[in-house]
């Protein structure tokens, strides 16, 4: 069962709806075409723009389609920008109307319409629908192998698929062709995923020397930031947060590896504000469950049951627009609502994708409902792969027993002493209590 809203949550649950359903009326229209304008050329590629340069793109781009409706580029490139601000603001509303102008653009031009492609390759991936984002990105391949979106969507579904091998192939590859930020940031990732700190940092130093682009600056320099978050050293990660927001002062996901980096090192007044600030504006799962237990943590429990009951209204928005939210489900209700919901919801993202994510996911919402035994090996499979999360560390731990319940508490506090507000306390006490 979902968490109650209080009066005040329920009044920010209907401003949440009349936000995001009214920036659906208010960007992309449906219906007949647009009363003609005065022509402005069309948008290259969002790439990593800026939050305002973004914003300008799409307008831009709908101007110029009210005068040249039947150019299919354009529609193909508006659909992608707005899958690009759907995945900077946290508005799921911007997915149906990226379906439309790429449904548009293959109607006017069916064949070979590689942008296209990769914008619906773009647009399943980042609805969680990792299959058919893989099978788009190679159909876009197979018109254009230079397609840098192309490129990087196919790493990305495999990755999120669990299929890490072709994932290394894939980014390999993707380097040859179209070296550049989208590749190396991905690249990244694939080496962190196996435990390959160094690596991974190299490849994000390389990708933020040759940004240029505030766009690309805050993107590089954010990743940079919370990949050091992830290993404890929260002073880097204010660095590059830091520099990440003088690039782009509106970027939400800087100033969220701030909030957390502020969590880490004490400043949790500071986090409390940067936090506020992120979810006031996009108020999606990660923060808002990072807000409510920076609030639990402080003792004030009906602030924190706000900031859970937001979630429930965030995944029912974003399930209203087609984006699969088991996972974020499973991650939510298992510490903060129902861990029924929870197993059924990593039950079923299991049986779609197999990534050390979602086993962790299954491990936890397994523990949540007393089911240790089963939740051992899914836990053992989430740190298989020499990936450094402090949270799947914590969460092997407590399932587990004996010498490996104290081996995984103290590399998850070794790795992040700060990992989370609730847990990594929760762990020094278990490490306490075991000794």
């Amino acid at each position: 069962m979902a968490p109650r809203l209080s009066g005040r949550t329920a009044v920010a649950a209907c401003a949440l709806a009349l936000a995001l359903t009214g920036g659906a009326v208010a960007i992309g229209g449906s219906g007949s075409d647009p009363a003609p304008a005065a022509v402005a050329p069309a948008a290259p590629p969002p790439g990593h723009l800026g939050t305002a340069a973004l914003d300008a793109s799409v307008r831009s781009l709908q101007s110029h389609l009210r005068a040249q409706p039947k150019d299919f580029t354009s529609w193909a490139t508006l659909g992608t920008a707005y899958v690009e601000q759907a995945r900077t603001t946290g508005d799921p509303s911007r997915y149906a109307q990226a379906d439309r102008a790429l449904a548009r653009s293959l109607r006017l031009h069916p064949r070979d319409n590689d942008t296209a492609l990769a914008g619906r390759a773009a647009l399943a991936a980042a609805r969680h629908d990792f299959t058919h984002a893989l099978s788009d990105a190679r159909r876009a391949l197979a018109v254009n192998p230079y397609s840098e979106r192309a490129l990087s969507t196919r790493v990305d579904a495999l990755v999120e698929l669990g299929r890490y091998a072709e994932a290394e192939r894939a980014v390999d590859e993707a380097d040859r062709r179209r070296p550049g930020i989208p590749v190396f940031t991905r690249f990244s990732y694939v080496a962190e995923l196996r435990g390959d700190v160094p690596t991974a940092h190299h490849a994000l130093t390389q990708a933020l020397s040759s940004a240029s682009s505030p766009g690309d600056v805050a993107y590089t320099a954010t990743a940079l930031g919370q990949l050091a978050f992830r290993q404890g050293d929260f002073g880097a990660a204010l660095r590059h947060c830091g520099r990440a927001l003088r690039a782009d002062a509106g970027y939400v996901p800087a100033l969220e590896c701030r909030a957390r980096a502020r969590a880490g090192k004490g400043d949790r007044a500071g986090a409390v504000r940067d936090l506020r600030n992120v979810v006031a504006r996009y108020p999606l799962p990660g923060p808002l469950v990072e807000l409510g237990e920076l609030y639990e943590a402080q003792g004030d429990s009906a602030a924190a049951r706000d900031q859970y009951a937001l979630v429930s209204a965030w995944i029912g928005l974003a399930r209203a627009n087609g984006v699969d939210v088991d996972l974020d489900t499973a991650l939510a209700a298992a510490d903060h609502g129902d861990p029924k919901a929870a197993l059924r919801a990593a039950r079923a993202e299991w049986d779609r994708r197999r990534t050390v994510h979602t086993a962790d996911a299954l491990a936890w919402a397994l523990h949540r409902n007393g089911k240790d035994t089963e939740a051992l090996p899914y836990a053992r499979r989430a740190t298989a792969t020499g990936f450094r999360e402090a949270s799947f560390f914590y969460h092997r731990g407590v399932i587990a027993r004996g010498t490996e319940r104290t081996k995984w508490l103290r590399k998850a506090l070794a790795t992040n002493p700060a990992f989370s507000p609730l847990s990594a306390p929760r762990a020094r006490t278990l490490l306490r209590t075991a000794s």
